[in-house]
């Protein structure tokens, strides 16, 4: 067994452009006030990291490692959510995810393709030079309006999506590899990773790529009614990376896992701060202790009611709270004597 990491905080939703989120300076001194220890780096936004200078000078990884320790923090993991994301876009989404990527690839899918593969290349090359392990993203998404079979999907097709999206990410796999850094897929709806099936299709066409790992966030599995817990026993030699998000499912006679296209405070199924919403956390923090995941507890703020900034603030001692400091002794050893094989084999009346 061995002790969780954190608290650590997922600075994506909370970078703007007024103090304190408006330069990694300021919003490290922000979060180390509220308790955290460790922050998780969007690498979209300029304000907290230039991707492609940290991908070819070590020199600026230095500094961005020593600005962030000078206020006691450390960087658990850097992030290319949106540029995963564009790594594999099916054609109905186009439009709506070129504001993820430069404006000099928009409207051209390949050419944003072959950026975004890029931007997840540098980034395994900068969490290399950081000394970091673990790197969180998402996968992209062929298949997601193919989701649900009406029409009936033609045969073939689930693999022939599957195929493709391990071609694209097979290299970069490989050179995170190179890197000795996990690429850990956060599975979750609008990627054709969405759960543990879908998450198996893709290992078998990686063929068990031993980086295609997983970041565990709990919130996905309740608003899609998935077994959270046993999802754990499934897949924890893969878990490297665990966000720490709430949520609930009120389902109604009216609305239920698809949410009948309402706002987010209306749907049966909301994501929450963490403890305002229905995930048994101590029971996460268990079982990933139990299996021996030291990577870090990361904050990821996503609530419809409450204030980012409140989120935050309650976030550190609620993630404190919950981490585990593993026991090194049994509790029952005070009982214990000692023994040899002669005194065992008596026990069990062998000569």
């Amino acid at each position: 067994m061995k002790t969780v990491k954190g608290p650590a905080i997922f600075l994506a939703q909370f970078m703007g452009d007024e103090a304190p989120f408006n330069s990694l300076s300021n919003i490290c001194e922000w979060v180390a006030d509220l308790g955290y220890k460790g922050i998780q780096i969007p690498t979209w936004d300029s304000r907290c990291i230039d991707l492609e200078k940290a991908a070819s000078s070590q020199d600026y990884c230095d500094e961005i490692l020593g600005l962030v320790r000078s206020y006691g923090l450390e960087v658990s993991e850097l992030s290319t959510h949106l540029q995963g994301q564009l790594v594999a876009v099916h054609p109905a989404y186009n439009s709506m995810f070129d504001g993820f990527a430069p404006k000099a690839v928009h409207g051209n899918p390949e050419a944003r393709t072959e950026w975004a593969k890029n931007q997840v290349k540098m980034a395994g090359t900068a969490s290399q030079r950081m000394g970091l392990k673990a790197h969180a993203t998402f996968s992209g998404a062929l298949l997601w309006p193919m989701m649900y079979p009406w029409p009936q999907r033609p045969d073939g097709l689930v693999e022939l999506g599957f195929e493709e999206l391990a071609k694209r990410w097979l290299p970069l796999l490989n050179h995170f590899d190179e890197c000795g850094v996990d690429v850990c897929y956060e599975v979750h709806p609008g990627e054709d990773l969405h759960d543990g099936i879908s998450y198996e299709m893709f290992l078998d066409k990686v063929n068990h790529h031993a980086r295609a790992c997983l970041l565990y966030d709990p919130s996905h599995f309740v608003l899609q009614q998935l077994d959270y817990l046993q999802y754990i026993d499934f897949y924890h030699d893969r878990i490297k990376m665990f966000h720490v998000k709430d949520a609930e499912f009120n389902p109604t006679g009216k609305s239920g896992v698809y949410g009948g296209f309402q706002s987010w405070i209306n749907r049966a199924g909301r994501f929450r701060s963490p403890g305002d919403g229905q995930v048994d956390f101590g029971a996460i923090f268990s079982k990933l202790s139990q299996y021996g995941y030291d990577g870090w507890a990361v904050l990821e703020w996503e609530c419809c009611i409450k204030s980012p900034q409140q989120g935050a603030a309650e976030g550190a001692p609620f993630i404190d709270s919950h981490i585990i400091q593993v026991t090194e002794k049994a509790f029952d050893d005070f009982a214990g004597g000692g023994t040899d094989e002669n005194y065992l084999k008596s026990l069990l009346g062998l000569s």
